[in-house]
């Protein structure tokens, strides 16, 4: 059986939002040795940058492996109504129930289990394959759901 192409279709979003670097797990003065500014008791914030990218195989009638319109939908449901001008360790449950420290590689892994379900129920031949998180324009976390 003979497949068209495989493509991979990434859209990028933006998204402000404020955290503290903080672990229940770790004493005060071990915090601020670790996390240093980042462990302001009254947080600090980013403009983050997203990158979301899918894999599927390009539809013969359409022409698309999925509708970029729909994957930005996606995105604004599950990710961007979400954390966009939140406090991500007062106002996502992910972070503040689980006592998860609020690090771009944590953000990251959740961003992906938000999206990989939706992504997977509604386009059954287009998969999640990776997200590019920009914390800055220097610092940046890849992941591939591994």
């Amino acid at each position: 059986m003979s497949h068209s192409p495989k493509v991979y279709l990434t859209r990028r979003e933006t998204f402000s939002a404020s955290h503290r670097l903080h672990s229940i797990h770790l004493s005060d003065s071990d915090n601020i040795q670790i996390f240093n500014k980042c462990n302001n008791p009254n947080g600090h914030g980013h403009n983050y940058v997203v990158e979301i990218t899918v894999a599927g195989h390009i539809d013969n009638k359409t022409g698309m492996v999925m509708n970029i319109s729909n994957l930005k939908e996606l995105i604004q449901i599950y990710v961007l109504n979400l954390l966009d001008h939140k406090h991500l360790d007062l106002d996502v449950e992910y972070f503040r129930t689980k006592n998860i420290v609020s690090t771009t590689e944590n953000l990251i892994v959740f961003i992906w289990k938000q999206l990989s379900l939706p992504i997977q129920q509604q386009y059954n031949n287009v998969q999640l394959y990776e997200i590019k998180l920009y914390e800055t324009e220097k610092n940046i976390v890849t992941y591939r759901g591994e």
